[in-house]
């Protein structure tokens, strides 16, 4: 998929921005993991509480794995059933994710969207990840459509993006966390896990 502003977005992050994009959940508000000023941006835009982490998104797992320990074996078949999908997996951190997008948590939330504008956002974007979180003000709904990502966002992020047709379904992905070879589920969302 060709994206009309592709050069902005690359752009806006490469310069500590931040922006607003659909997923195939609710819409995201983002930045280059490795950019301290741009993740507390986030925290300022949102007014979210600092000991909330954000996570890490990619267009493909393979991206996200310097990002974490090696995976449990039930992570890793949450991942082949679920991924791409409505799913956050919660597992042990490696050193490459900085404390400030865990909180100083020793894990950290991988996701990959099945939605074909998110994905081909990070095709385009250095190393293919984003540190994220939804695109509303903490304690408020999440944005559904892109009209409410515009109308929460506007003069807050660098960039909202267009969903070209592509729209979320507005429910937030379930959050489980993987540690050794126990599942614990934090958020019920999209996807009911069954293993």
């Amino acid at each position: 998929m060709i994206l009309k502003n592709a050069e902005d977005i690359i752009k806006t992050l490469n310069n500590g921005g931040v922006i607003v994009y659909v997923t195939d959940t609710v819409w995201g508000l983002g930045c280059l993991p490795d950019n301290e000023k741009a993740v507390s941006r986030i925290y300022e835009i949102k007014k979210r509480e600092k000991q909330k982490p954000l996570i890490l998104m990619s267009n493909e797992v393979y991206n996200l794995l310097d990002y974490v320990k090696p995976i449990p074996k039930i992570g890793q078949k949450l991942i082949k059933k679920y991924f791409p999908g409505a799913l956050t997996i919660v597992t042990e951190k490696s050193d490459k994710t900085p404390d400030y997008i865990t909180s100083g948590m020793s894990t950290v939330g991988i996701r990959v969207p099945d939605n074909k504008v998110f994905r081909a956002i990070c095709e385009i974007i250095p190393n293919h990840v984003l540190a994220t979180t939804s695109a509303n003000l903490s304690h408020q709904p999440s944005a559904k459509t892109y009209e409410q990502a515009l109308e929460n966002m506007s003069n807050l992020a660098d960039l909202i993006i267009e969903d070209y047709g592509y729209k979320a379904k507005g429910l937030e992905s379930t959050v489980v966390g993987v540690i050794g070879d126990e599942l614990r589920i934090f958020r019920r969302g999209e996807i009911v896990i069954e293993i």
